[in-house]
């Protein structure tokens, strides 16, 4: 667990005696992180970023009042210096924090993501992403061209002064592919999942979503592209692409569903939802078609855990059924805060950062419609696939999203490629016009891995899978004048 020098059974012991028994609940999390980066770009292998973070929160909870205290000196005086600042905290904060006394656990148990294909060293992985970068080039139009690497592998131990013990060793993995052509007046990219396509594991993670025969077909499209028509601009049918749907759920699921932001806690910084308390167990969120889990134990999946960072158990739970709100995303605290059921999704992105609620496996469940049909019922409308622009309003509502690949649909049928395609809409209706959810033939296990929320700023990584979708009479237009 620990690169300090100390054996991962000494470094416990020493958390464990650092926590104070005189208060309502102590803990640390010790978190350790390693990471790399590895790049090639237009020939040319990028220098590699390596890096190494480790330190302790220590959490203390007394009479109701809840402190912090962060430290990366792992010396026994720094763990006594860091108990000191969460205590004095506790004290500080006692009777004015919104709930009346701890509501967490002294959880035992444990955690680590297979992996079945390991990484190897560096000069084969670099070796491998020059392999396909190279297949990128070959045609004079292309001007830019990258396939990237990215490694993380993150264990975490939580320990608290009644006895419990969590253990977490978390490994992802984040390829992406990217190609740039420009014929004099247009300039376009194509993208392997606009970085979607991550997970966790080893290097099987490529295999996933295709990596290694992706090349060739971006080059192929990003050329297609160039010479393609403006998006047509109306209100048409929409079927969205996997890729598309991980953001999609992201912006207008995942972040209004956060329970912290209902109850308020992000107005100051990305604002508030326009999901209220009163709404679950009757609002209808979607269409009879949509059904959502959180489910963090999805194996392979970015957000795969047994345990959030408060240590409570990890467990698939339906947030939507047939298009009915039924429960947001809460964890320990805010649970106890709103009185709400919820989820166990208190989530810190390392160890200097408190837990808050945060998304984790977020997922469109499949339906029973195959592929091929949800483009056989359309006689108007358009495909598009790869996020490429986002934004949506500060109760994450009103959305407008740009995707780099579309197709016409016409009578049925996947016809001409057209580029910049855009869509809007707002959540609070967009879901309700879901009309076709396809099967699991479909269904893609995929991730966000750059999240960001909360004061001071956390990004964090997340997981979203779906099968390809179909949405009624959506405004689409494209990047064009």
């Amino acid at each position: 667990m620990s690169t300090t020098g100390l054996s991962p059974t000494d470094l416990e012991r020493r958390l464990v005696a650092a926590l104070p028994t005189d208060v309502d609940f102590a803990s640390a999390r010790h978190v350790t992180e390693r990471a790399i980066h590895l790049e090639v770009r237009q020939g040319v292998v990028q220098p590699s970023m390596i890096g190494h973070d480790e330190g302790v929160m220590l959490t203390v909870w007394q009479r109701g009042g809840l402190g912090y205290g962060a430290t990366s000196d792992l010396s026994d005086a720094g763990l006594a210096a860091a108990v000191a600042d969460a205590r004095r905290w506790a004290s500080v904060t006692a009777g004015r924090t919104v709930v009346d006394s701890c509501p967490l656990r002294h959880t035992v148990g444990g955690f680590e993501s297979a992996v079945a294909r390991p990484a190897g060293g560096v000069a084969e992985l670099v070796e491998m992403l020059a392999g396909h970068e190279a297949r990128l080039g070959g045609d004079g139009r292309i001007v830019d061209s990258a396939v990237s690497l990215d490694l993380a592998d993150t264990e975490s131990l939580l320990v608290t002064n009644g006895g419990g013990r969590v253990e977490q060793i978390i490994h992802q993995v984040f390829p992406d592919m990217r190609v740039s052509a420009n014929d004099g007046g247009h300039t376009q990219t194509r993208t392997y999942g606009h970085g979607a396509f991550c997970g966790q594991g080893g290097l099987e993670v490529l295999d996933r979503h295709g990596f290694a025969q992706a090349a060739p077909r971006l080059v192929e499209q990003v050329l297609e592209l160039l010479s393609a028509p403006n998006c047509p601009s109306g209100d048409m049918d929409l079927v969205l692409e996997p890729d598309q749907m991980a953001l999609q759920i992201h912006e207008s699921i995942g972040h209004p569903l956060e329970l912290d932001r209902i109850l308020g806690d992000e107005r100051n910084y990305a604002g508030t939802s326009f999901v209220t308390p009163d709404m679950f167990g009757t609002y209808h969120y979607g269409s009879d078609l949509l059904n959502v889990t959180f489910d963090p134990t999805v194996p392979g999946q970015l957000a795969a855990y047994g345990f959030d960072d408060d240590g409570t158990l990890a467990r698939r739970i339906h947030l939507i059924v047939d298009g009915v709100l039924q429960r947001p995303m809460g964890g320990a605290v805010s649970q106890s805060r709103s009185g709400m059921s919820g989820v166990a999704n208190s989530r810190a992105c390392s160890w200097n950062r408190p837990p808050i609620d945060r998304m984790a496996n977020l997922n469109v469940e499949p339906g029973c419609s195959t592929s091929e049909q949800l483009v056989a019922e359309v006689e108007h409308g358009i495909l598009m696939e790869t996020n490429v622009s986002w934004s949506i309003d500060d109760s994450r509502n009103k959305f407008q999203f740009g995707c780099e690949y579309g197709r016409l649909i016409e009578d049925g049928e996947l016809t001409t490629v057209v580029r910049n395609p855009n869509y809007r809409g707002i959540s609070a209706t967009f879901w309700r016009s879901l009309s076709g959810v396809a099967d699991p033939d479909s269904f893609s296990v995929m991730g966000v891995g750059n999240c960001g929320k909360g004061e001071p700023n956390q990004q964090v990584r997340v997981g979203h899978a779906s099968p390809r979708c179909r949405f009624s009479d959506v405004t689409v237009f494209g990047g064009e004048p």
